[in-house]
């Protein structure tokens, strides 16, 4: 989903959570939405900040917690130094760059479903798959190669 049709969808799926949906969540939620990217909480409490300055980091982080439980929003392996979010809450996977840490999406699609059945501890059952490829983007690569 494009982020202008999660953004116009954002009040009538907030209340079919039981969510109030409050001026400030609306901010923080277009926030995650604006940067393209997978934003850290702090970053988006530094954007929303420059449109409300008397709201908290708390504030951001509560909200965020409330998306996350609600699964308007997915956050993205911890082991990249922060938490990091993902407003695309659609099956994909993800690129990692090692070097400058920045996250892209790569489309389900793009990846054959890997052969686990077989592999599988008796009666597990995936629930969802998320795959992270390592390495250098284009940008960290090309300054390699100089």
């Amino acid at each position: 989903m494009h982020a202008e049709t999660l953004l116009r969808d954002f009040p009538s799926r907030c209340r079919a959570l039981g969510l109030a949906v409050t001026h400030q969540r609306t901010l923080i939620y277009r926030e995650l939405l604006a940067t393209g990217e997978h934003p850290t909480p702090e970053s988006v409490y530094e954007r929303v900040r420059q449109q409300i300055p008397s709201i908290s980091l708390g504030t951001v982080y509560k909200n965020i917690k409330t998306f996350l439980d609600a699964g308007l929003v997915r956050e993205v392996s911890l082991h990249h130094g922060t938490q990091r979010l993902d407003p695309n809450t659609e099956p994909h996977h993800h690129l990692v760059c090692t070097r400058c840490r920045r996250i892209f999406d790569l489309p389900a699609s793009a990846l054959e479903p890997p052969k686990l059945k077989s592999r599988l501890r008796s009666g597990f059952r995936v629930e969802k798959t998320s795959i992270e490829l390592l390495g250098s983007c284009a940008e960290c690569a090309s300054a390699l190669d100089s």
